[in-house]
């Protein structure tokens, strides 16, 4: 008999999506993604370079969501 799986990010109580993470693997991309965002707002400051940090800030959030569609619980509306 396998273990069973441990998601990082499991399903949200309510609405769809993921709640907070489950596992230290989950905490580390969420502070990950939380420190590369303030990076951006050093390197592409928002108040001169709006349009690249928009850009950045939406390649990380998509990044993001893939790694939790991969590593967490299956998303479904509750």
């Amino acid at each position: 008999m396998s273990a069973p799986r441990k998601y990082w990010f499991p399903a949200k109580r309510h609405g769809w999506g993921w709640g907070l993470p489950a596992t230290w693997q989950g905490w580390t991309v969420l502070a990950g993604f939380m420190g590369l965002l303030w990076l951006g707002a050093i390197i592409f400051p928002p108040a001169g370079e709006l349009r690249s940090y928009l850009v950045y800030v939406g390649v990380l959030c998509g990044l993001l969501v893939a790694l939790c569609w991969r590593k967490g619980e299956p998303p479904r509306w509750r």
